[in-house]
């Protein structure tokens, strides 16, 4: 049993700020992962060099900016959990809520960009099975 039940209304009032939120997560996550293909490809290019020396200060840097977006994505998904939501999707923006239909658990599913919560799914399908409300 669920702590608690959410209504298609009470979600859809959370979507401003579920919004703003992914808003800063999907950047934060986009950079970071640009961050990290540069640092993966600086890793090669060293190995394939033969061990030649990096740019310590820019390697700093980006250890940095990446620590700092990892926190920022963090952050963000840990309010989403405080409002009541489970992130499941970071690249699509999906958040689910805990919601009772016909008697049955199931999740409302808002995927980011969605101004309305308009689909649900049981709880061990995701968002490929989504069926509209």
């Amino acid at each position: 049993m669920a702590e608690r039940y959410w209504s298609r209304e009470e979600v859809e009032a959370l979507i401003p700020i579920l919004t703003e939120i992914m808003n800063g997560v999907k950047s934060a996550h986009a950079e970071a992962t640009t961050v990290r293909e540069r640092m993966h490809a600086e890793k090669q290019r060293i190995a394939l060099s033969g061990g030649a020396m990096t740019d310590v200060g820019v390697w700093r840097d980006d250890r940095t900016k990446l620590e700092r977006l990892t926190d920022g994505v963090r952050t963000g998904l840990n309010r989403i959990v405080e409002l009541g939501g489970v992130p499941k999707d970071l690249a699509l923006g999906l958040v689910d809520f805990i919601h009772l239909r016909d008697g049955h658990e199931v999740n409302l599913c808002w995927k980011h960009g969605e101004t309305a919560i308009q689909y649900w799914h049981a709880l061990d399908e995701g968002y490929t099975a989504r069926k509209p409300l």
